[in-house]
């Protein structure tokens, strides 16, 4: 009996969008260190953030529980390793399984905002270190879902 080959979906290591949002650097990066903004914006489309905790500072947490459209709660948290407002962020990411702890996977994501006469030049890097074999399939679409969130911020601050 044949067999069939599986592929499993190649999955980036690292990932850069820039987008030009048409909104003063100050007010889209106090977006991302905002609690209650960044609530509004993180995530692909559909999603909600129920739990939004951001303590932007070196050390400082980042906790957010997106929910999906069927209702299941996906948990990241991270830490933020820089933080030089207005101009960038640095922090890590981590989506885990909320019932063992065990981490599907972890990025590293550098958020720089640079003044474009009163509209700012976002740039997001994110780079995959640790990756769960059974993520692979949703980190593939990593660059994807950022592209949602990225749109959702453009809609929020514009």
């Amino acid at each position: 009996m044949p067999t069939e080959a599986r592929t499993s979906p190649s999955v980036p290591r690292e990932v850069t969008l820039i987008r030009l949002i048409d909104a003063p650097r100050e007010q889209v990066f106090k977006a991302w260190t905002d609690a209650k903004q960044m609530a509004q914006w993180w995530g692909p489309r559909h999603f909600t953030n129920p739990v939004c905790e951001v303590d932007a500072r070196p050390g400082g947490a980042i906790r957010i529980d997106m929910q999906g459209p069927d209702g299941t709660v996906h948990p990241m948290d991270g830490v933020f390793q820089e933080v030089v407002a207005p101009e960038r962020l640095v922090f890590t990411s981590r989506a885990f399984d909320a019932k063992s702890n065990k981490t599907l996977i972890e990025a590293l994501n550098t958020v720089t905002f640079t003044d474009e006469g009163g509209k700012t030049k976002l740039t997001v890097v994110a780079r995959v270190g640790e990756l769960a074999p059974e993520f692979a399939a949703a980190a593939a679409g990593m660059e994807e879902g950022w592209s949602q969130s990225l749109e959702r911020l453009q809609a929020l601050v514009h």
